[in-house]
């Protein structure tokens, strides 16, 4: 069982924008194969790096609100939030260590 919460467009106001910490949001879709395969990447970075950055997941199908918002028309996409605000867009699905280093980017950033 994955450790990355699935939250709703309803959440996302208060899940992401309003956090205190960098959220860091998975883009995907059930039908999406590369989502699968980002899927445990993301589990194992919120295992990793749990307390220094938040990590959720959105499903577009679900969630058509939030993906229109933020213009997510592929997926898997990543949306590292600081502030409220898109710090960076990821489309598709990078390594563990590089998806890591691009989180970690954001937390030295003051």
């Amino acid at each position: 069982m994955s450790n990355v919460p699935k939250i709703t467009d309803d959440q996302f106001d208060t899940e992401i924008l309003q956090s205190e910490i960098v959220a860091v949001v998975d883009f995907g879709a059930t039908w999406c194969g590369p989502c699968k395969k980002l899927h445990p990447i993301m589990a194992e970075l919120a295992e990793e790096m749990a307390g220094q950055v938040k990590i959720v997941e959105v499903d577009v199908g679900d969630n058509p609100d939030t993906a229109a918002k933020y213009a997510v028309v592929s997926v898997p996409q990543v949306l590292i939030f600081k502030n409220g605000e898109v710090a960076e867009r990821i489309v598709g699905v990078l390594p563990k260590p590089k998806l890591k280093d691009k989180i970690e980017a954001h937390l030295l950033k003051g």
